[in-house]
């Protein structure tokens, strides 16, 4: 790494731009507009959240004291547990440990800075990961890695069976930082009685190694705490999920990555919930005005992995710009058995059971087994209740008019299958795309240029008529 950047602890840098940004929130225009002069690398980000009005303000502030209590953490003697983006923190809230889930900060340092990211990625390579591994834990995990972040007390992986990449960058921080270390694991089925039992027994094996790494004993008030608080959560999302339905779509295209940061992030706490709220209240007034989310809607389009993060949000500006409805990707959809994708498939879906600890671990465990990802690609692309029932069931509900894949270039599971699905979905009928820009490294393909792709795409198959986008 670069000389200066080791001047700076990563995750006081980041805490420090986001309080800064709470207290701009709350100056007048004139205030916001002059400030924005002075921040350049900051500006694009900031600008894009604070159009979100209340939401956005909300989500930066709870992102802030996610920040703060990892920086505490120590001081307030509680434990920091470092943990993947498809295992909810839930569980974590419930004994009262820190959570910080590394991909979720990828997609935030990728977002706000324009320097620093890539000697990030590069240093994982340079302590022993190959140029092949997942750039989402690399963003992230090079500060922790180079000592430059919070070192945490443990780890918990849970993508064995699901993602190599990410699964090895963990076991490789457990042991370059030599820290104790738990991965959860999945098999290729989803719903037989079988799948039920492993994932039951393997998630009470996790709460087990909780128990060792805290010194308590799980709190039933605690636990039924955090799931009144998902349960609240997730009906909200269930909600905002089925307005996004209407055409035009009233639901604004980043709402899709607040609910993303909020099930990895804030899932069980109220800081999540009252992001929801403000979430919701925006998008019933959109409904009721008969307008879209994101000011006009031309085109609708349903990303079957995840989204770009990089460079201040250049392709969520640019969707938002040309009037392109983001109807989601498999990245939103969490299967609550309540979720209007879940109808006539509740079997899929998970239900929170708050009636005795068990149950309210049972109900944990369901919902590990059917996070995001998880659920999709633990098996065959093509088989029941995996990756092309998941894309084509929700790109009917919510009338998609085309599908976009895009991903990370070390996510060697979905690119081994990304070309057999995307055969098959075209056989259904969606128009759809494969785009080889890298989510959080814009070194792999700048974002001009794939975005530039689904321009032509969507020019060259004539979907819904589309001339060409605005680019200024």
């Amino acid at each position: 790494m670069r000389n200066e950047l080791t001047e700076y602890h990563y995750d006081w840098r980041f805490w420090s731009i986001l309080d800064n940004a709470n207290k701009l929130f709350d100056a007048t225009e004139k205030e916001f507009k002059s400030t924005m002069a002075y921040t350049p690398t900051f500006r694009a980000t900031t600008e894009k959240l604070s159009t979100t009005g209340k939401a956005g303000q909300r989500l930066v502030k709870a992102t802030a004291r996610y920040f703060e209590n990892i920086l505490t953490a120590r001081s307030r003697g509680k434990k920091i547990g470092l943990i993947t983006y498809n295992f909810s923190p839930a569980v974590l809230f419930a004994f009262d440990v820190v959570p910080y889930c590394l991909e979720g900060m990828s997609a935030f340092y990728a977002a706000a800075w324009n320097r620093g990211i890539y000697e990030s990625l590069d240093y994982c390579c340079e302590v022993g990961f190959t140029e092949t591994s997942c750039s989402g834990q690399r963003v992230a995990l090079g500060p922790v890695l180079a000592g430059l972040a919070e070192r945490p007390d443990f780890i918990v992986c849970s993508t064995p069976g699901v993602c190599d990449s990410n699964a090895n960058a963990f076991a490789f921080a457990s042991a370059y930082l030599d820290v104790p270390f738990c991965q959860l694991n999945y098999p290729p089925t989803l719903t037989d009685e079988r799948a039920v039992e492993y994932h039951r027994a393997d998630f009470r094996n996790m709460l087990s190694f909780l128990e060792e790494q805290t010194g308590k004993k799980v709190d039933v008030d605690k636990m039924r705490e955090v799931c009144e608080e998902i349960v609240k959560q997730d009906e909200i999302i269930c909600e905002i999920q089925d307005y996004q339905r209407l055409v035009p779509c009233p639901v604004p295209g980043i709402f899709n990555l607040f609910i993303y940061d909020i099930k990895v992030l804030f899932s069980g706490i109220k800081d999540g919930t009252d992001i929801l709220e403000a979430m919701l209240e925006i998008v019933k007034d959109n409904a009721e005005r008969g307008v879209a989310g994101d000011g006009v809607e031309r085109l609708r389009g349903f990303f079957y992995y995840i989204d770009h993060y990089c460079i201040q949000m250049k392709y969520w500006r640019w969707l938002e710009k040309n009037g392109i409805s983001h109807i989601g990707t498999m990245m939103t959809d969490f299967w609550q058995a309540n979720a209007p994708y879940a109808r006539g498939r509740e079997e899929e879906g998970y239900r929170m059971d708050l009636s005795s600890l068990d149950s309210m671990i049972d109900s944990l465990a369901a919902q590990s087994s059917r996070m995001p990802m998880v659920k999709q690609i633990r098996g065959p692309y093509d088989a029941p209740h995996m990756w092309l029932d998941d894309t084509v069931g929700v790109a009917n509900l919510m009338k998609a008019d085309f599908l976009a894949f895009m991903g990370t270039m070390g996510c060697r599971n979905t690119w081994s299958m990304v070309k057999l699905i995307t055969r098959d979905i075209e056989k259904l009928g969606y128009p759809a795309l494969i785009l080889y820009a890298d989510s959080f490294d814009n070194r792999i393909e700048p974002v001009d240029t794939f975005l530039g792709k689904i321009d032509e795409f969507l020019r060259v198959r004539d979907i819904r008529g589309w001339k060409g986008a605005v680019w200024k």
